[in-house]
């Protein structure tokens, strides 16, 4: 695994607004970083990130299972105790998932490690599946790198085969969209779906989560006053389940994307389970419940709250007090601890693999930067190539 410094591409800003990458810089700071790129080579991605990827997505699951058949461990991982019935019937459905983001450390040496799982909500899709692939195409080009180079990236194709697959399936229904109006990353993430959807067959619409209502039958519509049947919202399960909104869920008769029990897997709660059900696995950290026995007063240690999005609310630990911290509003639920893992540091940066999942199979990833040890919302975006 290298980083490479190198000359961003003269056009690249005109690019991303002729495609519609609305949020290639935030609030007046870039985002997308392509003043380096991340080397692998092809047995690290296969062996070390690849193979992982899908062995921990299948861990994953089995916890998922352990978790709907046990209300001590739905009580521990926090869902609230109306919806338990919602999530576990969900499970036992077998209501299909479209994607989730593992972020696992991982230096190019010995076993990548997973932070965590981000199974209902996780956005840098559109960078990861579109625009890194457009910035390696212009690379080869330009002579940057040379016409072996490649990159692992089967995203976009793999969500449009999922999408078919769902079509298949599924009543012939519109597939409805949905996403928080102010937020221009999670508008550019739904719309990029909404393409590989109707690139799938699917008759598609939009509509933001605020302007969801519900019909005379209890029934939800979208914003012109169509029902709903089936709907991708990039919108928390912790927050639907817990607002006048989740009450409606259970007879709404709408499928979801991401289905009520990925829940379970988009929280933090998972990482201590996994270490009990698969301990000492070589892709997992020590991981413990805060108000358990364990020794985080002594060494490095994360604490985590049990639920928390873009790096909120997380702190670097040392014999017990706190060397590095983000702040926040979650932790309401309670916390976990994990061992700490450095991630990848060149120069002042360090850098955390997205390793992605689209069903059970592993197609791609990302690579976020930061000064800071903790990734968070404005972590730069940096693409990769795979290179012998």
């Amino acid at each position: 695994m290298q980083r490479h410094l190198v000359t961003p591409r003269s056009h690249w800003q005109q690019q991303a607004e002729e495609y519609g990458f609305d949020f290639h810089t935030m609030y007046g700071e870039p985002y997308w970083d392509e003043s380096r790129y991340y080397q692998f080579s092809l047995k690290q991605i296969e062996q070390d990130l690849e193979d992982p990827t899908e062995e921990l997505g299948q861990m994953c699951l089995q916890a998922v299972d352990k978790v709907v058949n046990s209300e001590q461990l739905l009580q521990r991982f926090a869902i609230p105790e109306a919806h338990w019935d919602t999530v576990a019937r969900a499970w036992r459905l077998n209501e299909p998932s479209l994607y989730a983001r593992l972020d696992l450390a991982y230096d190019g040496t010995g076993p990548a490690k997973l932070l965590e799982n981000n199974a209902d909500t996780p956005t840098s899709l559109y960078e990861s599946g579109f625009f890194q692939w457009l910035w390696l195409e212009d690379r080869i080009k330009d002579g940057t790198l040379p016409a072996s180079a490649d990159q692992f990236n089967s995203i976009q194709e793999q969500l449009i085969k999922r999408f078919a697959t769902f079509k298949k399936e599924w009543p012939p229904v519109a597939l409805h969209f949905a996403s928080c109006e102010e937020s221009i990353e999670d508008r550019g993430t739904v719309q990029y779906l909404q393409d590989c959807a109707e690139e799938a067959g699917f008759n598609t619409i939009y509509t933001a989560i605020e302007q969801i209502g519900l019909s005379d039958k209890n029934e939800f519509l979208d914003s012109n006053g169509e029902l709903i049947r089936a709907c991708f919202k990039l919108y928390p399960w912790e927050f639907m389940l817990r607002e006048e909104f989740g009450d409606f869920v259970p007879k709404a008769n709408v499928r979801w994307l991401e289905p009520e029990w990925k829940s379970v897997l988009s929280n933090k709660a998972l990482l201590p389970l996994l270490w009990q059900m698969f301990p000492n696995h070589p892709n997992l950290l020590p991981a413990y419940f805060a108000d358990e026995a364990h020794r985080s007063d002594s060494g490095l240690w994360v604490k985590k709250p049990i639920y928390s999005r873009e790096g909120a609310n997380i702190a670097i630990l040392e014999n017990g007090k706190p060397l590095e911290s983000s702040g926040g509003a979650y932790g309401e639920e309670g916390f976990i601890i994990q061992a700490y893992q450095p991630l990848a540091k060149f120069g002042d940066d360090n850098a955390l693999i997205g390793s992605w999942l689209i069903g059970d199979n592993a197609a791609g990833i990302s690579v976020r930067e930061d000064h800071s040890r903790i990734t968070q919302d404005l972590s730069r975006f940096i693409p990769h190539c795979i290179l012998d």
